[in-house]
C-alpha cells in the first residue's frame, strides 16, 4: 500500500464494479486483477466500502461461525511446505492417532454453547479410502449428526472414489473442506506429493455426493497477486459454498518458516477482491488471522468476510471465542446463523438507495 494521491477515476471504477456485482453481474479477471493491484490507501478503503455493501446485500448481518477438532494429528506423508503436520519436517506439532467419538461430542458441546454452526473433524493424512478407518470416521459422523449439536463437517484429505464420498454423505457429512491452497501455476511450489488436479477431483466427488464444499486457500506463501486472482476464479468455477481464506503463519521447521509476513492491508484487500469475485459465497477467515491482522481483525467484515473460524487451529492458537463473539457483537453483527445451506445463496433485500452510495461503516 502506498501514499499516492487519490485518482478520481479509480473511485468511479471501483464503484461501477461494486454496483454491477450488487445488481447480480460479474467482474472479469482483468477487472479483478485491477482491484488486487490497487495501491492508494483511499482506493483500498473505497474497495472495502463496496465489499462491505456486497456482503450486506447477499448476507445481511449474519456471520457464520465454525470450529474444528483434530481427530488425528501429525505424521502426514504429504510435503505441503506450509504444514507443521508433515512427517517430513521437524516441528513441535503434536502427533496422536484417531481419537474417540466422545471427544468429538465434547467439542460439539462447546461449539453449541458458543453459537458455532459447523464442527469440522480434521485428520492429518494423505486421504481416506474404503476400510476400517473409513468405518470409524463414519461412526463419528453419525454420532455427531444424531446429537444435533453442530453441523457434521470434515476435512479428511483426498477422496479418490465416488463410493467413499457417497458413504460419507450417508453417514451425515454435510460439508467437506478441501482447499485448492493457491493457483494452479503456483501449486508445485507448495506441494509435490500430489497434484492440483487430485484436489479438484476430490471436490467433484463430494459435490456429486450432495455434500457442500468448503474450499479456499492460503495467502502470503510467496505467490503473486495474479496467483491470488487465479485462485479466486478457480474457486468461482467450482462454486463451493464456503471459501476459507488463511494467511500464512510460518511455522519453525517447515520450508516456509522464513517467508516474510503478509502486510495486513494486503490481506484485507485480497479478502475484498474475493468478495467481489465470489459475492454469494461465505468468505471465511481462518488460520493466521490473529498473528497477521493483529488489531485490524475487525476489518475483515468491512472487507467482505461473512464467516470466521473460532477456537484454536490445528497447530496454532487463536484468540478466545469470547473475544471473537464480543467483536461480532460490538460491530452490530449477528452470529446466529442457521444450519440451512440455502442461507448461502440468496441476496438480502435492500432499499434501492443502499445500492447506489457506498458506505464506510460495518453495521
Amino acid at each position: 500500500m502506498s501514499g499516492k494521491s487519490v485518482d478520481g477515476s479509480s473511485t468511479t471504477s471501483i464503484a461501477d464494479l461494486g454496483r454491477r456485482v450488487i445488481a447480480g453481474g460479474e467482474i472479469t479477471r482483468d477487472e479483478a486483477l485491477y482491484l488486487f493491484n490497487l495501491e492508494s490507501s483511499a482506493d483500498i478503503f473505497e474497495l472495502f466500502s463496496w465489499a462491505n455493501r456486497v456482503r450486506e446485500h447477499y448476507k445481511g448481518n449474519k456471520i457464520h461461525l465454525c470450529s474444528i477438532v483434530n481427530i488425528k494429528a501429525g505424521g502426514c506423508s504429504e510435503n505441503c511446505r506450509f504444514c507443521a503436520q508433515s512427517a517430513l519436517y521437524d516441528t513441535s506439532s503434536p502427533r496422536y492417532g484417531l481419537i474417540d467419538a466422545e471427544s468429538v461430542l465434547k467439542a460439539a458441546d462447546e461449539a453449541q454453547a458458543n453459537n458455532v454452526t459447523g464442527l469440522g473433524i480434521v485428520a492429518a493424512w494423505r486421504g481416506l479410502e474404503d476400510g476400517p478407518v473409513l468405518d470409524q470416521i463414519c461412526g463419528v459422523l453419525e454420532k455427531l449428526r444424531d446429537s444435533g449439536k453442530a453441523r457434521p463437517d470434515a476435512s479428511l484429505g483426498m477422496i479418490r472414489t465416488q463410493a467413499v464420498a457417497d458413504r460419507l454423505r450417508r453417514s451425515g457429512l454435510e460439508c467437506y473442506n478441501h482447499n485448492l491452497e493457491t493457483s494452479r501455476s503456483f501449486f508445485p511450489k507448495v506441494c509435490t506429493t500430489h497434484s492440483y488436479e487430485e484436489r479438484v477431483q476430490t471436490i467433484r466427488y463430494l459435490k456429486n455426493a450432495g455434500v457442500s464444499i468448503c474450499s479456499g486457500g492460503i495467502l502470503g506463501m510467496g505467490e503473486s497477486r495474479e496467483d491470488r486472482c487465479d485462485l479466486a476464479f478457480a474457486l468461482k468455477e467450482l462454486q463451493p459454498e464456503f471459501v476459507p481464506i488463511n494467511i500464512l503463519n510460518p511455522i519453525e521447521g517447515t520450508p516456509f518458516e522464513k517467508v516474510p509476513p503478509m502486510p495486513p492491508m494486503e490481506a484485507l484487500k485480497s479478502i475484498a477482491c474475493f468478495r467481489l469475485i465470489l459475492p454469494r459465497q461465505e468468505i471465511m477467515l481462518a488460520g493466521g488471522r490473529v498473528v497477521n491482522l493483529r488489531d485490524l481483525q475487525s476489518l475483515i467484515f468491512m472487507a467482505g468476510a461473512s464467516a470466521m473460524m473460532v477456537g484454536n487451529y490445528l497447530t496454532t492458537v487463536n484468540q478466545s471465542v469470547e473475544k471473537d463473539l464480543q467483536m461480532i457483537k460490538d460491530l452490530g453483527l449477528d452470529p446466529q446463523w442457521g444450519h440451512s445451506r440455502s442461507e448461502t445463496a440468496e441476496p438480502v433485500a435492500e432499499s434501492p438507495q443502499s445500492e447506489v452510495a457506498p458506505v464506510a461503516a460495518i453495521a
